[in-house]
C-alpha cells in the first residue's frame, strides 16, 4: 500500500526521485530493476502503479464490455497514455514527456501515496487541492467508509467524533 506525501524536484531530464516508502512496495524485473507503470491520472496528476497494482487495474479496465462508446474512448485514452518504466540506480523515474505535459508537471512535484497507487502532482496544484480538501475533510470522511462505519464513527460520522482523552 502506498501512503504518505513528499516533495521532490523534477530534473532537466524529466527524472523524479521516487521515495523509499514507495520503492519498498515495488516489484523487480528479471534484472533486479524496480519496475513501475505510469499513466495519465485524474485531476491533472500522473498515476504510478506497481506491477501487481497495474495488472489489477489492467484487468479492471479491459474486462468491461466494449459496447459503450464512452467506455471505449476512456479505455483508449487510459491505455495509450500508459508506460512501463524502471527506476534508475538512484531511485529516479524518467517521466515520459506526454505525461509531464498532460499533468502540468514543472520543477517541484509532490509524490503522494493513495493506497494501491501513488500520484505525482505539480506541487502548486497539489497544494491547492489540499487546501480545498482540508476545508471539507470531516464531511468527506463518509465517502471512504460504509454507512454502518459512519454511524459508529462518532458525532456526524467524523473520524474524530466526540472522543475525549488522549490516544
Amino acid at each position: 500500500m502506498f501512503i504518505g506525501e513528499s516533495t521532490h524536484t523534477l530534473d532537466a531530464k524529466n527524472r523524479v526521485f521516487i521515495p523509499k516508502r514507495i520503492q519498498e512496495k515495488l516489484d523487480r524485473d528479471e534484472n533486479g530493476n524496480l519496475t513501475v507503470y505510469v499513466t495519465r491520472g485524474f485531476d491533472a496528476c500522473v498515476f504510478l502503479f506497481s506491477v501487481s497494482g497495474w495488472e489489477s487495474m489492467y484487468r479492471e479496465v479491459t474486462t468491461k464490455p466494449f459496447v459503450d462508446p464512452e467506455r471505449r474512448s476512456m479505455q483508449r485514452a487510459f491505455m495509450s497514455s500508459s508506460f512501463s518504466a524502471q527506476l534508475d540506480s538512484s531511485g529516479r523515474l524518467l517521466l515520459p514527456e506526454k505525461l509531464k505535459r498532460v499533468a502540468g508537471l514543472e520543477r517541484e512535484v509532490s509524490v503522494i501515496g493513495v493506497g494501491e497507487r501513488a500520484e505525482i502532482w505539480n506541487r502548486e496544484v497539489w497544494e491547492r487541492q489540499q487546501a480545498e480538501i482540508n476545508g471539507k475533510y470531516d464531511d468527506m470522511y463518509s465517502l471512504l467508509v460504509s454507512p454502518e462505519d459512519v454511524q459508529h464513527g462518532g458525532e456526524n460520522g467524523s473520524p474524530h467524533g466526540s472522543h475525549s482523552g488522549s490516544q
